[in-house]
């Protein structure tokens, strides 16, 4: 029998803007387009392209060589400061309403 562990709480999420700093994408930048929790992974929009070989469908009539997205580990990417532009590590801090909210370390500056 197999233990269940509560998934981590992860810093990064859907739409956020992120740089991969390692692996063949090293220094690209991208936005999140889904975050896989269970595997810690994220598709990042056109960073680590993987071509799919595809039969003729009723989605593609034609068949042939796709490139898609392919999901890189959250420890490859970091979250780009809004202000600066630079990538940044994520805190977490109470606002004003009494909210738990995400903010960029470089420049203090909450994440949207």
């Amino acid at each position: 029998m197999e233990k269940k562990v509560a998934n981590p709480k992860l810093k990064i999420r859907t739409g956020d803007l992120v740089k991969v700093i390692a692996g063949d994408s090293k220094g690209q930048q991208g936005k999140v387009l889904q975050v896989l929790t269970d595997k810690n992974k994220a598709i990042v929009e056109g960073i680590n392209l993987v071509s799919r070989h595809t039969k003729p469908n009723a989605a593609t009539p034609n068949g042939g060589i796709i490139k898609k997205e392919a999901p890189l580990h959250i420890s490859n990417l970091m979250l780009v400061d809004p202000k600066t532009g630079k990538a940044t590590r994520v805190g977490r801090k109470l606002n004003a309403d009494g909210k738990l909210v995400r903010v960029a370390k470089i420049s203090g500056e909450e994440i949207k």
